[in-house]
């Protein structure tokens, strides 16, 4: 029996909590599911709203989902959670998660290449 496979059947047995949750997400995400990733941790995070590793799992499956602005929400809140705990190391990797998404993202709306030799094109963003 899979991970995947034992963590559901704790859940159908009733056994449902944050730990259960976040480690279940884990393996979806390990499994390359991060749909069904999001699934588990959003329901961890809202077992214990402080539970800060969960909110970072939770940012990560939706960033590999595809949804930029779930997972700066999921990390924006993490971070707020990770804060309330004193987790300054999660809080941390979760500010540079964040800003690297956030990058992306302007980087995918503006659609300019900086490359070439001379002065860059107007709204050129330096990295992307």
């Amino acid at each position: 029996m899979s991970r995947i496979e034992q963590f559901e059947k704790m859940l159908a047995s009733g056994q449902d909590g944050p730990l259960v949750r976040f480690s279940l997400g884990n393996e979806y995400l390990a499994a390359d599911e991060p749909a069904r990733a999001a699934e588990h941790l959003r329901v961890a995070v809202n077992h214990d709203p402080d539970y800060s590793a969960a909110w970072k799992a939770l940012g990560t499956a939706l960033d590999r989902a595809g949804d930029d602005s779930a997972a700066m929400v999921a990390s924006r809140d993490g971070i707020d959670a990770a804060e309330r705990r004193g987790d300054k190391q999660a809080a941390q990797e979760m500010r540079v998660f964040h800003r690297r998404i956030d990058q992306r993202s302007t980087c995918a709306d503006r659609r300019v290449t900086c490359s070439g030799p001379g002065l860059a094109p107007a709204g050129c963003v330096p990295g992307c």
